[in-house]
């Protein structure tokens, strides 16, 4: 009979191992592996990777964290990470993150208040260090209890400060109103809003911009079509405005995936654009440059308030600042407006 010999189980690898067979100390490792504080010369530093490697040695996360105070995580909950916007969004917010050596969670609550409240609960019990959220539910008695506790956190897409907490958002009436303009200078006076419906009860900043560039020219205001901001709800809300008893002469869209269904309402319709219907929308996704035509549109400087939102929810000395950032948007001009340059790269309007 044949015996079987049995391996005992296999301790971890420690930092004193890795020390060892580096010919180092603990704290040079401790050095290598976290980047700092104290800078290790690199023939020394290859010597404790090549350890690392071949020892198979894994850092333990929550002894560091333990000890640090910290996990080093943030959590990121948006409704839709499908939408190209979003999932741009959440890139930004990754690199910020990884520019301060934090990891990010990401959930996606699907636009769902109990699923926002389950993801919320959620991270608060794996200790993250704070949380990024764009919500459409701070209104809601629970949401405000889960974010008033210790937990820093940031809130995303906001266009008006929300009391007692810290915010982060783009001149969404600003960037609104000149996209407006813009299709007035074409001429252009009967101009329709598609407006993503939300939970929200207070008037959107986008369709406050709408009203303030027609209320300027004296012009009266255009049919809205309220809907989704997803690409089914543009072409829902596209075929509404198509079939109405006055066919606008150009539409203004809350956001690039809703112009993106848009285009297919008006190409079925057998409409040329923007012969026949201009379109602008908002965000400045990339995916606005490869619809056909290529969309004019507000862009929203994601980099810069996705760096504005990790600084926010980690302050120095803990405590996020209760402020709101508003950032400037850009009009990126492209075919689906009027205008008859194709610009290969994305220019300012004059």
């Amino acid at each position: 009979m044949t015996e079987i010999a049995v391996q005992p189980p296999r301790t971890p690898v420690t930092r004193k191992d890795v020390a060892r067979y580096a010919g180092v100390s603990t704290a040079v490792v401790s050095y290598v592996v976290n980047s700092g504080p104290k800078n290790v010369a690199p023939a020394t530093a290859a010597r404790v990777l090549d350890a690392i490697r071949i020892l198979g040695y894994r850092p333990n996360a929550a002894a560091r964290a333990l000890k640090l105070g910290s996990t080093e995580m943030l959590g990121l909950v948006l409704p839709d990470n499908s939408n190209p916007f979003f999932a741009e969004f959440a890139r930004e917010i990754e690199i910020a993150a990884g520019n301060h050596g934090y990891a990010l969670l990401l959930a996606n609550s699907n636009g769902n208040v109990s699923e926002e409240h389950r993801h919320l609960r959620n991270l608060a019990s794996r200790q993250v260090d704070g949380v990024i959220l764009a919500s459409n539910s701070m209104n809601e008695p629970v949401t405000r209890n889960i974010l008033t506790s210790d937990l820093p956190t940031v809130l995303l897409n906001q266009a008006v400060p929300v009391p007692g907490m810290a915010s982060v958002g783009a001149d969404f009436r600003a960037g609104a109103a000149d996209a407006v303009r813009h299709l007035i200078g074409h001429g252009h006076t009967e101009i329709a809003l598609l407006m993503g419906a939300g939970t929200s009860t207070i008037t959107d900043e986008r369709e406050l911009g709408w009203l303030d560039a027609l209320a300027e020219a004296g012009l009266p205001e255009g049919p809205i079509a309220r809907a989704p901001f997803t690409r089914e709800g543009g072409y829902r809300g596209g075929q509404r405005l198509v079939r109405g008893a006055h066919r606008p002469t150009a539409v203004f869209c809350s956001s690039d995936l809703q112009a993106i269904g848009l285009l297919r309402a008006l190409h079925e319709a057998g409409l040329s654009i923007p012969e026949d219907v201009a379109v602008v929308s908002f965000d400045g996704s990339a995916e606005s440059m490869y619809s056909w035509p290529a969309l004019t549109t507000v862009r929203q400087p994601l980099a810069d308030m996705a760096a504005a939102a990790v600084n926010a929810v980690l302050p120095a000395g803990g405590k996020t600042p209760l402020t709101h950032e508003v950032f400037p948007t850009e009009l990126i001009i492209r075919r689906s407006c009027g205008c008859d340059s194709l610009p290969t790269t994305p220019q300012r309007n004059a």
